[in-house]
């Protein structure tokens, strides 16, 4: 992408910004590069809590002022935390960009964590918890992490244990802020009909008084992983099933060919590989779907489906079929036309989104070092070859790759 501006503060922090004139709405926001696969096993659920703390109080705002601050004039404020990231950020008229841009600087970088807030919101992230409990087709999502990742980071609950979540007072939320945030791996990014220098403005007013944190924080790479069954018993009324395993790293050069594959497997379109071998022929499912999530060191592929609990033996055949499929045989010239076509479509159409577009310069920017264009994420996927989809097939859809959790009624 060329059409985007980028300044760099002394103290490390990276501001971007794409002026589309033809809007009247601006989203901006922060993104750090700190989640929860950063905690420390006493400190599982902390990122998470952090992300709910920012909303409590600062040093100058009750919590009730942050949360009326944009509301009062239409706009949105928000938050969430990933494995690997956590992002404040609001969308509004452009018009109030400026006091969005202050509240987010407010609340990222001067959160005081108010033992009261801590208490009540406890509480409000054990519902949470509660409330994904409740939810398997959520809840198996969770709980296939621990199973491809085990004791690792990127094994844990985002959201933490009620142990953990239970014992976090004020202190902890300072040592977690201390030991993770660095101004050089936070970026702010906005899209809005302002000027760059407007943006850049606020940036020297808001963001270059801050001191500089710098320095190395590693992480601790994945490995080792076993393949693993897993089956348990639920109250529910409908079978949940996962697939899947490790896959490839955001920065191997593998991540956008497997994309596509995983794309054709059981991507967004009605006309995906399981979609139509398995919901349309036999009318077994009604959600089915493959998903990839690239990370720092490692990624994660897995097939998810919900059925009857006789079906689900059935229904895990059919799936592991359409996986040797692909294994086996390799894409005639017109399917691999086609599945280009259908992803670069996609692509495109997720870029018309200027939310996105502003969370896309942020993440891209944290995890590569750049912004890559539309058109050279166009020329990749042009370049992958029919032998190279097989290649990928065989390496990640391999049986002793692959670990299957079932969550199953009693």
């Amino acid at each position: 992408m060329s059409d985007y501006d980028l300044y760099e503060l002394p103290n490390g922090i990276r501001v971007l910004h794409k002026q589309v004139l033809h809007t009247k709405i601006a989203h901006l926001g922060f993104l750090l590069d700190i989640g929860s696969r950063d905690e420390k096993p006493a400190q599982q659920g902390l990122a998470h809590f952090w992300e709910h703390m920012a909303f409590k109080g600062t040093e100058k705002r009750k919590s009730f002022h942050i949360l009326n601050r944009l509301e009062t004039v239409g706009g949105e404020l928000n938050a969430y935390t990933t494995k690997e990231k956590i992002c404040f950020y609001a969308s509004l008229l452009s018009t109030h960009f400026e006091r969005a841009f202050e509240l987010l600087t407010d609340l990222t970088f001067n959160s005081v964590f108010p033992e009261k807030e801590i208490e009540k919101e406890r509480g409000v992230i054990l519902e949470e918890m509660a409330m994904y409990e409740d939810a398997p087709e959520d809840a198996i999502i969770d709980d296939f992490d621990d199973v491809v990742f085990g004791q690792h980071s990127l094994g844990h609950n985002i959201l933490g244990t009620r142990e953990s979540v239970s014992s976090f007072q004020q202190p902890d939320f300072r040592q977690f802020l201390t030991e993770n945030i660095r101004t050089d791996r936070l970026v702010f990014s906005s899209v809005s009909n302002l000027p760059f220098k407007e943006v850049k403005r606020l940036a020297d007013k808001f963001l270059a008084p801050l001191p500089a944190r710098l320095g190395v924080r590693p992480r601790t790479a994945f490995s080792g992983h076993q393949r693993l069954d897993k089956l348990e018993r639920k109250p529910i009324s409908q079978a949940h099933c996962l697939i899947g395993g490790p896959a490839y790293a955001i920065n191997d050069p593998r991540r956008i060919p497997f994309f596509m594959l995983s794309n054709i497997l059981g991507g967004p379109g009605m006309n995906s590989r399981l979609n139509l071998g398995i919901r349309e022929k036999y009318g077994l499912v009604y959600t089915i779907d493959a998903t990839y999530s690239p990370y720092t060191d490692t990624g994660l592929f897995g097939v998810y489906f919900g059925t009857e609990k006789k079906q689900v033996n059935r229904t895990l055949a059919l799936v592991q079929k359409e996986l040797k499929r692909l294994r086996e045989q390799a894409l005639g010239t017109a399917q691999l036309h086609t599945s280009k076509e259908q992803l670069m479509g996609q692509m495109a159409m997720a870029e018309e989104s200027n939310g996105g577009m502003m969370q896309l310069l942020a993440k891209s920017t944290l995890d590569i070092g750049r912004v890559e264009s539309i058109n050279e994420i166009f020329d990749r996927v042009r370049a992958v070859t029919a032998s190279e989809l097989l290649d990928l097939a065989n390496d990640i859809f391999r049986d002793d790759n692959l670990s299957v959790l079932q969550y199953v009624p009693e």
